[in-house]
């Protein structure tokens, strides 16, 4: 599929709650890749473009880069379970979100800025693993400044 006129790519999306990527391919086509709830790695979802490209409003949103970051790693730790240094910092996310509703308050700052932060270090991380096992959507360079 060519890129359209005028379509800034990367381009990062969230559809129907799966964060969703699309990204230009070599030859000046683009390809989508939909976050897997199964294994965290990325899935060729070509077939949702135009959808996403023509949405009006509802369940499909454009969002930032950092927001996307945010997004994939909320997704990942809600999904997924294990061991190692990713799902620990997960846990040390959940934490801090559990006494949020505990105590039925919003983060503060600096709590936001940590979750934040740790959420930019798993996505890098886990990317960084993906990229080594060879999945073909895998970019850690999206959450480092």
């Amino acid at each position: 599929m060519n890129v359209a006129p005028g379509l800034v790519l990367p381009g990062y999306y969230r559809y129907y709650g799966t964060p969703v990527k699309m990204v230009e391919t070599p030859g000046g086509g683009m390809c989508a890749w939909r976050l897997s709830n199964g294994h965290g790695g990325w899935i060729r979802a070509n077939d949702i473009i135009d959808e996403i490209l023509f949405a009006r409003a509802g369940e499909i949103s454009k969002l930032s880069s950092e927001d996307f970051v945010q997004a994939v790693e909320r997704y990942r730790a809600h999904y997924l379970s294990g061991r190692g240094p990713i799902f620990a910092l997960y846990e040390t996310v959940k934490a801090i979100t559990e006494v949020e509703e505990r105590e039925n308050r919003y983060l503060n700052d600096r709590e936001r800025a940590l979750v934040r932060g740790i959420r930019r270090k798993t996505f890098v991380m886990f990317e960084e693993q993906l990229q080594q096992q060879g999945d073909p959507g895998a970019d850690p360079g999206i959450g480092k400044p």
